[in-house]
C-alpha cells in the first residue's frame, strides 16, 4: 500500500515525498482512512512507530478541505512535553507546506508574549502542553469554540506525569461535538475510563503487542560495578565509533555528572532535564541534532516524543524501576524501520529491575562478559528503614552538584568584591574638589562668587559691637520663625538668608538678668485700696488667648463682645451678704505671691506693709520670657 491509496491529497503527498516517506506504516495504514472520514481513533502503538503522521496527515487534509478566513483555532494536539510538543509542529509544518494553514505551538518555561501574539493573528492548529494552554485560556487569549478536531498524544504519558486532571479540566473548555484522536503507548484503568468518557464509537487500532520492543532494536547488557560505569561508557563510545547516543540516568543530578564526566574524557556531552530552563533544554537539543555534541544524557523527560534521524546508540546507565520505561527509552532509535543499538549497564543492585525487564518484553537480553570493566562488588545493596534501596550513586551526584555550587557562589562573591572595590577606587578622585569644573564655570558666575566671599571675609573680621541696651525680642511672629540665640559675641544661625553674618545677642542666662528677673517674680504687688476691686476677667477664646500670648491683637468682635456671666454677676451689696451667710472657706496655706500672665487676670497679692525694695523699680532690662 502506499500514500495515494489512503486517499491524502497531492499537496500533503509532495510534501511526504520531500521528507522521504515512501510507503506508509501499520499505524498509518490503520488511522488514516477512519481518521480522513472523521471517525474518533483510539491508537495503541509504541513510541516510533510514525503516530504523528498518522493523525497530522488527515488534520491538514480536513482542514483544508473546509478553509476559513479569520483562521480561528479548528485543531488542538495536547501534548505531555514540552520537546515532544516543538516536534510535533516541526511535522505539522513538514506536512503543511504547500497548504495555506497556520500551526503554532504553546508550552511553559518561557515567556507567554510571543505566543500570544501568534494567536492573536490566527491559528489553525494549537499545538500545546497542558499547564500553558490553561493558563492562556484563562487570560481570555484562547478561544476554542469553533474547534473541530482534538488529538491527545502520549495519554498514559500524562497520566504519570500527574497531567490527567489538568486533561479532564480541559476537556470541559472543548465543545462536544468534536473529532477526536486518542494516542497512548499503554492502557492502564485510568487512561481506559477517559477513552470510554471522551470517544464515541472509534475506531480501535492497535499496532504490535503493548509495550513490545521494536524488532529491529540489538539490545544487549553489561555487567559493571556501579562506580566503573561512567569509564565503561566513555570506552564504548569511543570502541564502538558511535555517531549519536542518548544515555539515560535515573536522576537529575546523575546526568548532570555523567556529562561532566564525558566531557572531561574528551567526549562532547550536555544534560537535559526538568531542572534545566526551556532555553537550555532547546539548545542542548539542537546541538545534538546537528551533531555539534556527541551523547545527549537525559532523564526520562527525554524517554519519549524525541524523534532524532538516524539515532544510532541508546545507553541506559541506570535501569528504570519501571520495565515500560526501558521500553519507551529503547524506542528512541531503531525509528521508522531503521536499524539501531540498545546497551544497558547492570551492577549488582539492579539485578531484579533486569529480570522485570525480561519478563515484560518475553525474551532474554543477551549479555557481554569481554569488557574491561566486570563486575567484582556481590554485596548485596543498602537499604533504608523504610526497606528502599540506596542509590549511593545519586548521593555521590548530589555532593558533587552541592561541592560545585559552593565553588561558583565562591567565585560569584570574589567577583562581587572586587567589582566593589574597583568602583570604591574609582569613586576616590570623584571625592576631591575638581578645579576644572569651577574653571569652566562662566565668568560671571565666577565673579559673583568672589564678591560674596570678600563680603563675607570683611564681616568676619569686622569687630563685635556689643550694644549697651539688647532690644526686646519680637513677638509678632510665631515661636517656629525665632533665630537661635547664642552666647555674646559669637555667630548666630541665620540658615541660608545670611550666611556667615555675625549679631550680638545679650545672653539672657547672664547672673544680672537671672537676678533680675528672679526679684520681679517675687516682688510682691502695690496693695490696692479698699473702693477698689479686681476686674472680672475676660473669658477669650482658646486661639485667642495663643494670639494675646504671642501679642497679637484678638478680634474685635470677641474684645468688645461682653462675657454671659458679666451679665449676670450679682451687684457687689448682694455678693457680700451672699458671702456673710456662706460658711467660712478653708483658706489656702500657700501664699499665692504668683504673677499674673496670659488673659487671667491679675491674681491678688499678699496684703503686709514694709518698706519698697530696691527691686520694685521698674528694671532696665526686659527678658524675652517675661511679658507685662
Amino acid at each position: 500500500m502506499t500514500f495515494e491509496d489512503l486517499g491524502l491529497c497531492p499537496q500533503i503527498l509532495a510534501a511526504l515525498k520531500e521528507e522521504g516517506y515512501e510507503k506508509p506504516s501499520p499505524i498509518q495504514e490503520q488511522a488514516i482512512p477512519p481518521a480522513l472520514a472523521g471517525r474518533d481513533v483510539l491508537g495503541c502503538a509504541q513510541t516510533g512507530t510514525g503516530k504523528t503522521c498518522a493523525f497530522a496527515a488527515p488534520i491538514l487534509q480536513r482542514l483544508n478541505s473546509n478553509p476559513t478566513s479569520n483562521h480561528p483555532i479548528r485543531a488542538l494536539i495536547l501534548t505531555p512535553t514540552r520537546e515532544l510538543a516543538i516536534q510535533i509542529g516541526e511535522s505539522f509544518a513538514h506536512y503543511g507546506r504547500h497548504l495555506p494553514l497556520r500551526c503554532t505551538v504553546i508550552f511553559g518555561g518561557v515567556g507567554q508574549a510571543p505566543q500570544v501574539e501568534k494567536l492573536g493573528k490566527g491559528v489553525d492548529i494549537l499545538v500545546a502542553t497542558p499547564g500553558r494552554l490553561g493558563d492562556l485560556y484563562q487570560q481570555g487569549f484562547i478561544d476554542l469554540k469553533a474547534l473541530e478536531i482534538f488529538v491527545l498524544d502520549e495519554a498514559d504519558r500524562m497520566l504519570d506525569m500527574g497531567f490527567i486532571h489538568d486533561v479532564k479540566k480541559i476537556l470541559k473548555w472543548l465543545p462536544k461535538k468534536k473529532q477526536t484522536l486518542f494516542f497512548s503507548a499503554t492502557m492502564p484503568k485510568e487512561i481506559t475510563d477517559l477513552v470510554n468518557s471522551l470517544l464515541h464509537d472509534p475506531a480501535r487500532v492497535a499496532v504490535d503487542p503493548v509495550s513490545s520492543p521494536v524488532e529491529a532494536i540489538r539490545q544487549s547488557v553489561y555487567f559493571v560495578d556501579r562506580v566503573n560505569k561512567t569509564k565503561l561508557l566513555a570506552l564504548l563510545v569511543k570502541d564502538l565509533d558511535v555517531k549519536n547516543a542518548l544515555v539515560f540516568t535515573r536522576t537529575k543530578h546523575g546526568a548532570n555528572k555523567v556529562a561532566r564526566d564525558l566531557t572531561k574524557a574528551g567526549i562532547t556531552a550536555a544534560a537535559i532535564h526538568g531542572n534545566k530552563s526551556q532555553t537550555a533544554r532547546q539548545q542542548a537539543l539542537a546541538d545534538f541534532k546537528s551533531g555539534a555534541i556527541r551523547c545527549l544524557v537525559a532523564t526520562d523527560i527525554a524517554a519519549r516524543g524525541l524523534d532524532i534521524e538516524e539515532l544510532s546508540h541508546v545507553f541506559n546507565y541506570n535501569l528504570p524501576e519501571v520495565p515500560e520505561t526501558y521500553v519507551h527509552r529503547i524506542g528512541r532509535t531503531g525509528r521508522a524501520g531503521h536499524g539501531g543499538t540498545a546497551i544497558a549497564f547492570c551492577d549488582f543492585s539492579e539485578k531484579p529491575l533486569l529480570k522485570e525487564i525480561e519478563k515484560l518484553i518475553g525474551r532474554s537480553i543477551p549479555v557481554v562478559e569481554d569488557h574491561p570493566y566486570p563486575m567484582v562488588d556481590l554485596e548485596a545493596p543498602k537499604r533504608d528503614k523504610h526497606g528502599r534501596i540506596i542509590n549511593e550513586e545519586d548521593a555521590q551526584a548530589r555532593a558533587a552538584a552541592k561541592e560545585q555550587r559552593r565553588a561558583r557562589d565562591a567565585a560569584n562573591k570574589a567577583a562581587a568584591q572586587k567589582k566593589r572595590e574597583a568602583a570604591q577606587a574609582a569613586a576616590q578622585p570623584e571625592a576631591e574638589p575638581a578645579a576644572p569644573a569651577e574653571a569652566a564655570a562662566p565668568a560671571k558666575s565666577r565673579r559673583r562668587r568672589r564678591k560674596s566671599k570678600a563680603k563675607a571675609q570683611e564681616v568676619q573680621a569686622a569687630p563685635v559691637v556689643q550694644a549697651a541696651e539688647p532690644e526686646p525680642i519680637s513677638q509678632d511672629k510665631p515661636s517656629s520663625h525665632r533665630r537661635k540665640l547664642t552666647r555674646p559675641g559669637s555667630r548666630m544661625e541665620t540658615g541660608d538668608s545670611m550666611p556667615r553674618t555675625n549679631f550680638s545677642r545679650p545672653d539672657p542666662l547672664a547672673g544680672d538678668h537671672i537676678m533680675d528677673a528672679t526679684a520681679r517674680l517675687l516682688a510682691p504687688r502695690k496693695p490696692l485700696s479698699s473702693h477698689e476691686t479686681p476686674a472680672a476677667p475676660r473669658r477669650t477664646s482658646s486661639r485667642n488667648r495663643r494670639k494675646e500670648h504671642l501679642g497679637e491683637k484678638a478680634p474685635q468682635a470677641q474684645a468688645s463682645a461682653p462675657s454671659k456671666k458679666a451679665k449676670t454677676a450679682p451687684a457687689p451689696k448682694k455678693k457680700a451678704k451672699a458671702e456673710e451667710q456662706a460658711p467660712a472657706k478653708k483658706k489656702s496655706r500657700r501664699p499665692d505671691h504668683r504673677r499674673s500672665r496670659g488673659p487671667r487676670g491679675p491674681i491678688e497679692p499678699m496684703r503686709f506693709d514694709r518698706v519698697k525694695d530696691s527691686t520694685e523699680q521698674k528694671s532696665l532690662m526686659k527678658p524675652y520670657y517675661l511679658d507685662n
